[in-house]
C-alpha cells in the first residue's frame, strides 16, 4: 500500500512539473512577442520549413532533365510470361 501511495505522489509531482514548465514556456513566448513588437520586428518570426531545400541539400537533388518516377518499383506490373 505504501508503494502505491508513493507512486501516486511521484506522478502528481511529475504532472505539476510538466504544467509549471508549460506555463513558463508560454510566458517566455509572450515576453518574446512583446519585445519583438516593441522593437518593430515581424511576429511570428519567419522560419525556414524543414522541407525546403537548402544550398547543401540542393546538390543531392536530381537535375530536372533526369527522368523521375513517383511510383515505387513494387507497384509496377510483373513482366508478361511468354505463352
Amino acid at each position: 500500500m505504501a508503494n502505491k501511495k508513493r507512486q501516486q505522489t511521484i506522478n502528481k509531482r511529475n504532472r505539476e512539473r510538466a504544467v509549471a514548465e508549460k506555463r513558463a514556456l508560454k510566458q517566455q513566448a509572450r515576453q518574446e512577442k512583446r519585445e519583438a513588437i516593441r522593437n518593430g520586428e515581424v511576429w511570428p518570426p519567419v522560419e525556414r520549413s524543414p522541407f525546403e531545400p537548402t544550398d547543401e541539400s540542393a546538390s543531392d537533388q536530381p537535375s530536372p532533365d533526369e527522368p523521375q518516377s513517383d511510383e515505387p518499383a513494387a507497384l509496377e506490373p510483373p513482366p508478361a510470361e511468354p505463352g
